[in-house]
């Protein structure tokens, strides 16, 4: 991020610099709160389905909620069973693909760990660069599974996703109400800058 001075000059665009200052700090902010809410988003779904709390994960067709139950991954559950068996639409033309990944254990643990850790990077802004794009990546897989878009014929949440991830992966979104400043410092992405 470059370092904007106060200054009350205009500049050629006839914009003062702390009007400019103002609009940048506005936007490191709202692309942090845009990297928090992703956080917390996939940190809330690793826990409702690690643990069955009754949001996504744990509720019957009467709506009663079976926390900690059968349905958490704790106790033997799939997290990506029913998403992969049955919400794939019936003419989706990777059906079989994703039917076939259905209740994997490879799949349910490349599925949670993903889930976790983007959640955990995105809400302390550290590992930006590995986390926004796994999270690009889950999100064009579900995108794909959810292929032919019922309300939209291009864009859905999932599309969003995948734009979402981009900007936060461009704007270096770590650095405003997360640890990235002092992330990027450290010897170990010193050395190894993928890591940023």
């Amino acid at each position: 991020m470059a370092v904007i001075h106060r200054h009350h000059h205009l500049t050629t665009e006839g914009v003062t610099t702390s009007e400019t200052a103002e609009t940048a700090t506005g936007l490191d902010r709202a692309i942090a709160a845009l990297r928090i809410a992703f956080g917390f988003t996939f940190l809330w779904a690793f826990l409702d389905k690690t643990f069955a709390l009754g949001f996504a994960t744990g509720k019957d067709e009467t709506g009663a909620v079976d926390y900690f139950g059968d349905a958490a991954w704790i106790n033997g559950g799939s997290p990506t069973e029913g998403f992969l068996s049955f919400g794939v639409p019936a003419d989706n033309p990777f059906k079989e693909m994703f039917n076939s990944m259905a209740g994997q254990a490879w799949v349910d643990w490349l599925f949670m760990l993903g889930l976790l850790g983007i959640g955990v990077t995105l809400l302390l802004g550290v590992g930006m660069r590995i986390g926004t794009a796994a999270g690009a990546l889950m999100y064009a897989f579900m995108y794909l599974a959810v292929l032919p878009l019922e309300n939209n014929p291009i864009v859905d949440d999932h599309l969003i996703g995948v734009i979402s991830m981009a900007v936060l992966f461009f704007a270096a979104a770590g650095a405003t109400w997360g640890l990235g400043r002092q992330w990027r410092k450290t010897s170990l992405v010193q050395k190894y800058p993928v890591l940023k």
